[in-house]
């Protein structure tokens, strides 16, 4: 993330960190990719800053492709259509501040769940 962070981009980020965190308390945090990341025994989700103060929610397997990864699209349960898949092994969610994550708090937070149980 950019060291400067408009009050805005940084209420975007803890509002995204509170939403993973409350998964499971499985869940760690930590920079990878120069990027606040998350993970359990691997790291499965990181935080890209945008242009404009939009904010692009990446789930992922890690940096390497995996084996069992090449469905997810079909076993990820996403009924509010929120992932943008850009892989067979990566999604994306773009947020441009809190008001437009919060109405889809609760499907990331199940998002960020199935894909723990499926994809790790």
């Amino acid at each position: 993330m950019a060291s400067k962070k408009t009050a805005g981009e940084a209420a975007l980020v803890a509002a995204l960190r509170q939403c993973v965190l409350a998964v499971s308390p499985a869940i760690s945090e930590g920079v990878k990719w120069n990027a606040p990341s998350f993970r359990t025994e691997e790291w499965f989700l990181t935080l890209q800053a945008r242009p404009r103060g939009k904010l692009l929610v990446v789930f992922h397997c890690g940096a390497k492709v995996k084996d069992g990864t090449a469905d997810l699209k079909q076993r990820i349960p996403d009924p509010t259509g929120l992932l943008e898949w850009r892989a067979s092994d990566r999604a994306t969610v773009e947020f441009t501040d809190v008001q437009s994550f919060i109405p889809h708090a609760r499907a990331l937070g199940a998002l960020v769940r199935a894909w723990i149980k499926v994809a790790l």
